[in-house]
Protein backbone atom coordinates (compact mmCIF):
# COMPACT_ATOMS: atom_id res chain seq x y z
CA UNK A 1 0.00 0.00 0.00
CA UNK A 2 1.08 3.23 -1.03
CA UNK A 3 -1.61 5.95 -0.78
CA UNK A 4 -4.34 6.06 1.86
CA UNK A 5 -7.71 7.72 1.75
CA UNK A 6 -7.87 10.83 4.46
CA UNK A 7 -11.08 12.41 5.27
CA UNK A 8 -11.28 15.30 7.28
CA UNK A 9 -14.12 17.63 7.65
CA UNK A 10 -16.24 18.44 4.48
CA UNK A 11 -12.75 17.11 2.15
CA UNK A 12 -11.49 13.70 0.63
CA UNK A 13 -7.99 13.48 -0.19
CA UNK A 14 -5.73 11.03 -1.34
CA UNK A 15 -2.03 11.10 0.62
CA UNK A 16 1.13 9.32 -0.40
CA UNK A 17 3.28 7.21 2.10
CA UNK A 18 7.06 8.41 1.74
CA UNK A 19 7.97 4.68 2.35
CA UNK A 20 11.59 5.41 0.35
CA UNK A 21 12.67 8.48 3.04
CA UNK A 22 10.55 7.38 6.10
CA UNK A 23 10.49 3.63 5.59
CA UNK A 24 10.10 2.69 10.00
CA UNK A 25 7.25 6.03 10.14
CA UNK A 26 4.92 4.78 7.44
CA UNK A 27 5.20 1.12 8.69
CA UNK A 28 4.16 1.88 12.02
CA UNK A 29 1.59 4.21 10.79
CA UNK A 30 -0.10 1.65 8.42
CA UNK A 31 -0.04 -0.66 11.15
CA UNK A 32 -2.36 1.66 13.14
CA UNK A 33 -5.00 2.08 10.43
CA UNK A 34 -7.91 3.12 10.51
CA UNK A 35 -6.47 5.84 12.51
CA UNK A 36 -9.37 7.98 13.69
CA UNK A 37 -8.38 11.68 14.85
CA UNK A 38 -9.22 15.41 15.55
CA UNK A 39 -7.81 18.65 13.76
CA UNK A 40 -6.69 21.82 15.76
CA UNK A 41 -5.42 24.35 14.64
CA UNK A 42 -1.76 24.74 15.50
CA UNK A 43 -0.79 27.64 18.27
CA UNK A 44 3.42 28.04 17.22
CA UNK A 45 3.96 27.17 13.71
CA UNK A 46 1.96 28.97 11.40
CA UNK A 47 -0.19 27.89 8.70
CA UNK A 48 -0.97 24.37 10.14
CA UNK A 49 -3.34 21.42 11.81
CA UNK A 50 -2.49 19.04 14.07
CA UNK A 51 -3.12 15.99 15.91
CA UNK A 52 -2.28 16.10 19.52
CA UNK A 53 -1.89 12.55 20.49
CA UNK A 54 -0.41 12.61 24.04
CA UNK A 55 1.66 9.61 25.25
CA UNK A 56 0.66 7.77 21.58
CA UNK A 57 4.16 5.52 20.83
CA UNK A 58 4.56 5.12 17.67
CA UNK A 59 7.91 3.12 17.98
CA UNK A 60 10.19 5.51 15.96
CA UNK A 61 12.92 7.49 16.37
CA UNK A 62 13.71 10.64 14.05
CA UNK A 63 13.72 9.77 10.17
CA UNK A 64 12.95 12.33 7.38
CA UNK A 65 13.16 15.01 9.65
CA UNK A 66 11.84 18.61 8.94
CA UNK A 67 10.93 21.68 10.39
CA UNK A 68 9.64 23.24 7.55
CA UNK A 69 6.85 20.89 6.10
CA UNK A 70 5.45 22.43 3.03
CA UNK A 71 1.78 22.78 2.27
CA UNK A 72 0.05 19.02 2.18
CA UNK A 73 3.03 17.47 3.71
CA UNK A 74 2.50 15.09 7.31
CA UNK A 75 5.17 15.33 9.85
CA UNK A 76 5.02 12.73 12.38
CA UNK A 77 7.06 14.13 15.95
CA UNK A 78 7.19 10.61 17.66
CA UNK A 79 7.17 12.50 21.15
CA UNK A 80 9.73 14.03 23.28
CA UNK A 81 10.52 17.90 24.28
CA UNK A 82 6.57 18.08 23.55
CA UNK A 83 3.38 15.28 23.04
CA UNK A 84 3.24 12.62 20.23
CA UNK A 85 1.68 14.69 16.93
CA UNK A 86 0.76 14.52 13.44
CA UNK A 87 0.88 18.24 11.62
CA UNK A 88 -0.46 19.41 8.57
CA UNK A 89 0.95 22.47 6.55
CA UNK A 90 -1.52 24.29 4.89
CA UNK A 91 0.58 26.74 4.26
CA UNK A 92 3.78 28.77 5.51
CA UNK A 93 5.02 26.35 8.70
CA UNK A 94 7.47 26.58 10.83
CA UNK A 95 7.14 23.13 13.15
CA UNK A 96 7.53 24.30 16.94
CA UNK A 97 5.77 24.18 20.05
CA UNK A 98 6.16 26.51 23.54
CA UNK A 99 9.78 24.88 23.84
CA UNK A 100 10.85 25.76 20.81
CA UNK A 101 11.31 24.94 17.35
CA UNK A 102 11.11 21.36 16.12
CA UNK A 103 11.11 18.32 13.55
CA UNK A 104 8.99 15.52 12.71
CA UNK A 105 8.87 12.47 10.12
CA UNK A 106 7.72 13.48 7.18
CA UNK A 107 5.66 10.55 6.13
CA UNK A 108 3.12 11.41 3.75
CA UNK A 109 2.54 14.44 0.94
CA UNK A 110 -1.17 14.60 0.09
CA UNK A 111 -0.89 14.06 -3.82
CA UNK A 112 -4.99 14.79 -4.50
CA UNK A 113 -7.43 17.24 -3.27
CA UNK A 114 -4.11 19.73 -2.95
CA UNK A 115 -6.47 22.33 -3.20
CA UNK A 116 -8.09 22.28 -0.56
CA UNK A 117 -5.93 21.66 2.37
CA UNK A 118 -5.40 25.50 2.29
CA UNK A 119 -9.26 25.82 2.99
CA UNK A 120 -9.35 23.08 5.33
CA UNK A 121 -6.87 24.38 7.54
CA UNK A 122 -8.98 28.27 7.08
CA UNK A 123 -12.03 26.33 8.70
CA UNK A 124 -10.27 24.83 11.61
CA UNK A 125 -9.15 28.02 12.76
CA UNK A 126 -12.30 29.49 12.13
CA UNK A 127 -14.73 26.99 13.20
CA UNK A 128 -12.88 25.11 15.66
CA UNK A 129 -12.13 21.12 15.72
CA UNK A 130 -12.83 18.68 12.60
CA UNK A 131 -12.56 14.41 12.81
CA UNK A 132 -10.28 13.36 10.54
CA UNK A 133 -9.64 9.52 9.17
CA UNK A 134 -6.66 7.56 7.75
CA UNK A 135 -7.71 4.57 6.08
CA UNK A 136 -6.08 2.64 2.73
CA UNK A 137 -6.46 3.90 -0.50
Amino acid sequence: MDHLKITAGPHSFVGRLERASAPKTCEAFVKALPFVSELIHVRWSGEAVWMPLGELDFGVGYENATSYPAPGQMILYPGGVSETEILLAYGACQFASKAGQLAGNHFLTIVEGLENVYGLGRTVLYKGAHPIRFEPA
